[in-house]
């Protein structure tokens, strides 16, 4: 891959490899234009009236103190041939690692991350197939059984930070971990690793921070600050990629057209390709790097429609040094 040649990956590699953070996102939705590709889901139990709508699976490449993702190949959710249940984006998640996840691991150790909806057996035992792991966050509403192997079992780490400059502000950071516990109530079940963070600030009575998660990493004292760094690092692909999609100039809510079957996923493809080459652009591209330091997304977006509306550029260089 020419970026990891360039080393600008390496930007990207944490003390356990590369972090690919999943998450499900609606790109269109309509009530009254569909077509065969569409997901349906009526109004209430007793409606008539249906809402139909695309939506996909969109990983990213993420890392802990650097705003970009790296985009990566989306796994549409849409009906499949064959089946009568309408997809999910969990099972649209297990396609997207039968197609891709192995081909990231010449880069190194992998990391998928992922919400409380992936953090079930089946997901985690398809990833440990593929010779990755991964950092789930893991709640007790979900996993009983875990929480149960939890009382009186874990290892406590506490921290004090302060943070900020002006305004000092006395952080409390308490880490919970244990090593070994299963997944679930099965026969069979799958045994892993648990931490929890919970950050408190002095003179506030709840927590400014809490979650938990569970990993195949092996949780140490001396990891578990880092393990939590890089789950919290799963929000990134919400707000990075989702947010950055939906609302920074590239429409992906826009409802382009659906055609017979396969536009709208396809339009949607061509727009999450263009994030992933604008990213590209701020790191081999001086000259787009420096408009887009100059300019936000939007604005820079808006003076290439309105210049390439009334003038001929003979290539993207010109047009982004008359900008």
């Amino acid at each position: 891959m020419k970026s990891d040649m360039q080393g600008h990956l390496d930007h990207y590699r944490t003390s356990i490899g590369f972090l690919i953070a999943c998450d499900g996102l609606q790109t269109v939705s309509s009530d009254a234009i569909d077509c065969p590709s569409c997901l349906t889901k009526r109004k209430s139990k007793d409606s008539q009236e249906v809402t139909y709508s695309h939506a996909a699976v969109t990983p990213v490449l993420v890392c802990p103190g650097e705003a970009r993702v790296i985009a990566l190949p989306p796994e549409f959710i849409t009906p499949q041939d064959g089946r009568d249940k309408q997809d999910c984006e969990i099972n649209a998640s297990l396609r997207w690692t039968a197609s891709f996840l192995s081909s990231y691991r010449f880069w190194g150790r992998v990391t998928v991350m992922g919400d409380d909806l992936y953090s079930h057996e089946r997901f985690c035992r398809d990833i440990l197939e593929k010779d990755c792991d991964f950092l789930l966050v893991c709640k007790e509403a979900s996993h009983k059984i875990l929480y149960e192997y939890l009382k009186g079992a874990t290892t406590t780490v506490v921290k004090k930070i302060e943070k900020g400059q002006k305004k000092k502000k006395k952080l409390t950071y308490t880490y919970r971990f244990v090593n070994g516990v299963p997944i679930n109530g099965g026969e069979n079940a799958l045994w892993v690793n648990w931490l929890e963070l919970t950050v408190t600030e002095e003179g506030k009575e709840d927590p400014v921070f809490f979650n938990t998660w569970a990993t195949s990493h092996r949780v140490t004292k001396e990891n578990v600050a880092d393990l939590a760094v890089f789950g919290r690092s799963r929000w990134k692909v919400e707000n990075e990629n989702n947010n950055t999609l939906k609302t920074k100039g590239y429409n992906l809510e826009h409802n382009f057209g659906h055609g017979e079957q396969f536009l709208s996923n396809t339009l949607a493809t061509i727009n999450i390709l263009s994030f992933l080459l604008h990213t590209a652009q701020e790191f081999w591209d001086p000259v787009y790097k420096t408009a887009r330091s100059l300019l936000p997304r939007q604005v820079l977006f808006q003076y290439m429609r309105t210049l390439t509306t009334f003038i001929i550029f003979e290539s993207f260089e010109q047009l982004l040094e008359v900008i």
